[in-house]
């Protein structure tokens, strides 16, 4: 039972931490009007845990969705509240000065591939309000970053949505063939 105390504490000082750098960081970025949503392993995180909290996986890091054009405007807004530009595996992130690895913020561009591979851009949906003020994106938009990037770590993103049913019927025939011959693949491996 111990462990289990200290576990689940462990667990709630990351989670609060990684939250408590997205509210900061988009804070930040709303306060000046730069359209934002979180995207990637939270945004999924924060979708599962409000159908099922038990079903929620963590994620190390925060990945935020802007316009490109947004990016000198972000940087001057976020580097006042602690946060430095820089540029790691060829992608723009902020980190916070103290370099806790969950307080790293990963940018993504809406409307551009994040890999030259990649099958569809970042998408553009409108996104949707957390309890903690948090814009993140969609379940629709999410499946299809998941299904269009489809690492190991998508794969299970997309379990974790579709075990607590957020990926309605309609979401799946949204998705054109070629993603939705992934999801099948993945919905096979459950």
């Amino acid at each position: 039972m111990r462990r289990n105390v200290l576990t689940n504490s462990i667990f709630e000082a990351a989670l609060d931490q990684l939250l408590d750098t997205g509210e900061l960081f988009c804070k930040a970025a709303g306060n000046i009007g730069i359209p934002y949503r979180v995207v990637g392993g939270l945004a999924v995180f924060l979708q599962v845990d409000e159908t099922d909290p038990l079903a929620a996986r963590l994620t190390p890091d925060i990945d935020v969705a802007i316009d490109r054009r947004d990016l000198d405007r972000l940087r001057c807004a976020v580097e006042p509240h602690g946060f430095r530009h820089e540029i790691a595996k060829g992608l723009d992130t902020f980190r916070l000065i103290d370099s806790r690895p969950r307080s790293t913020v990963h940018i993504v561009f809406i409307g551009e591939k994040m890999c030259p591979a990649d099958l569809e851009p970042v998408p553009a949906s409108a996104p949707e309000r957390t309890d903690r003020g948090i814009l993140i994106a969609p379940v629709a938009d999410l499946v299809r970053m998941k299904l269009t990037s489809f690492r190991l770590k998508d794969k299970v993103h997309i379990q974790d949505m579709d075990g607590v049913g957020l990926i309605t019927p309609a979401i799946e025939a949204n998705l054109p063939p070629l993603l939705q011959t992934r999801l099948a693949e993945v919905r096979a491996t459950e």
